[in-house]
């Protein structure tokens, strides 16, 4: 009985830790993608937390498009890790093309409910405080106009009311449904 308490407790730490970290990373690699503003103290925050590795990965794997490989890598790395360890402290052998699949499944998935998380807190900053002094406001500002931008295009704001965050919540709930949980689907049936 006592082992199973210390298998929870390690599978907890290992989620967590993991966890933590892996978001950390995809938090970098999604500001660089929409160039949230480096001089931000989160965003420095978030820099100064993922460069150990990353320092390392760009000596070896350099940037393509614009596109950080050396965090695609990383994010693959932990998020494989932390599934092959889950799945051996649960008793299992994992497939590595199982645990590669389930990967990109998780972190596609993370990546849509950050954007989700941020256009939502975005939306709520903007009903308490006019103003754009905060640290957090302008990070998520410009981390989500990208995404907003277009959608505010094709759908203009109405008496003062912006609907813009009802398509892009619309389009990765759709992005979820049809393009990641098949991944998720197909990597659990190999790992």
């Amino acid at each position: 009985m006592a082992g199973g308490y210390f298998a929870d407790a390690g599978l907890f730490l290992v989620d967590t830790v993991l966890g933590l970290y892996i978001l950390i990373v995809l938090l970098r690699f999604l500001f660089q993608l929409a160039r949230v503003d480096f001089y931000n103290p989160l965003s420095q925050f978030i820099v100064k937390a993922s460069n150990p590795p990353l320092a390392r990965l760009h000596q070896l794997i350099p940037s393509l498009w614009g596109i950080d490989l050396g965090a695609i890598v990383l994010l693959l790395i932990l998020e494989g890790l932390r599934l092959a360890l889950t799945t051996l402290m649960l008793g299992h052998t994992p497939r590595m093309s199982g645990v590669l699949i389930l990967s990109i499944g998780e972190l596609l998935k993370l990546a849509v409910y950050v954007v989700v998380f941020s256009i939502f807190v975005r939306a709520l900053l903007s009903w308490v405080s006019s103003g754009t002094h905060n640290p957090m406001a302008r990070l998520l500002g410009s981390f989500t106009e990208p995404l907003l931008a277009p959608a505010r295009r094709l759908l203009p704001a109405t008496g003062g009311l912006d609907l813009s965050p009802i398509i892009v919540f619309i389009a990765l709930m759709l992005v979820l449904k049809l393009l990641v949980q098949p991944t998720l689907d197909l990597g659990r049936a190999l790992l």
